[in-house]
């Protein structure tokens, strides 16, 4: 077992496909799937099946590309320690990885202004719940971002505990629904499923057998369910699809001062529970001390979108006044 024939499986984890793990890697696609298999021959294990869509790893494929990502990120540390000699200080590294909430967005900007160190390494990664959660368990981000519904949160918590990942509530809200300023229903105090089936439902694309508990908005009820729908793969997507048409998303509500964009206001949903914000981490992963920072202004970032939501929505109760 060598280094390199880690890397090749990590890449293709990453990928989802030997084929685009061979161009980012600039090799061949039958160099990679040899070396590989070579590996499984030596291990006596097969780390996934191959199909034309792609590959879907087996459980112990699963289990051996986290040890391998973690010998790999020892690997590289101990290569940047020694490497370029002492005098320079080590990086300090922090990674999130998060549902699409501009809210987290605010909070990793403000760790950034105030961080003091000379030599950092900063990430933050907008995913769907299946890949927060992946990445969390496979130590590919410190912490990760996202919810919990009443609907849910039974599903949800049962896959952190199944892979030993804790949850830390930062906010609750309930659930609310995003429309354009000038929508034939802006002028709602609170909106129903039902008054919202004729219009367009907006949501966010979920990952290749992810779960419908997985997704970042409170989905329609069975029996509201829209005849049509636009799925988008961007928080971007998601702002223009909403502020240009009769289009609606559902989510957590909370609008963010200078991120959130101001063609768009939260009504909220009536009859559907609460949401719960928070972020989550492994068990036994002891957070440095950039996380433990990113966890507090995480809490803060929610609770000034919070009052930004309510004062916009104030705002909007003065006007119809």
């Amino acid at each position: 077992m060598t280094f390199q024939q880690l890397s090749y499986v990590v890449e293709v984890g990453r990928c989802g496909s030997i084929n685009r793990a061979a161009r980012n890697l600039f090799l061949s696609q039958s160099g990679i799937s040899t070396a590989i298999r070579d590996l499984e021959e030596e291990l006596g294990i097969q780390f996934f099946n191959r199909s034309n869509r792609g590959v879907e790893f087996t459980p112990e494929g699963e289990e051996f590309l986290a040890h391998a990502e973690a010998l790999l990120e020892q690997k590289r540390r101990i290569e940047e320690l020694y490497s370029g000699g002492r005098s320079a200080p080590a990086a300090v590294r922090f990674s999130v990885s998060t549902q699409r909430y501009p809210f987290a967005e605010d909070a990793f900007v403000r760790l950034l202004r105030k961080t003091a160190a000379s030599n950092y390494q900063f990430s933050i990664r907008e995913a769907g719940m299946d890949t927060v959660i992946q990445d969390v368990c496979e130590h590919r981000a410190d912490i990760g971002v996202l919810f919990l519904s009443d609907l849910t949160e039974k599903t949800v918590r049962r896959r952190l505990d199944d892979r030993n990942v804790e949850f830390h509530q930062v906010a609750a809200a309930p659930p609310c629904v995003y429309i354009r300023r000038d929508h034939p229903l802006a002028g709602c105090d609170i909106l129903t499923e039902t008054k919202l089936a004729e219009y367009p439902y907006v949501f966010f694309e979920r990952e290749q057998g992810a779960a419908a508990e997985c997704g970042e908005e409170c989905r329609p009820l069975p029996e509201h369910r829209p005849a049509r729908t636009v799925c988008v793969n961007s928080l971007a997507a998601m702002r223009g699809v909403l502020a240009s048409t009769d289009a609606y998303a559902a989510g957590c509500g909370l609008l963010t001062e200078g991120l959130s964009d101001e063609r768009v206001l939260s009504i909220p949903l009536k009859g559907r529970g609460s949401i719960r914000l928070g972020w989550i981490h492994g068990k036994n992963d002891k957070l440095s001390p950039p996380a433990r920072e990113f966890a507090a202004l995480l809490e803060q970032a929610a609770a000034d979108a919070a009052a930004y939501t309510r004062e916009r929505q104030d705002q909007r109760s003065v006007l119809r006044g």
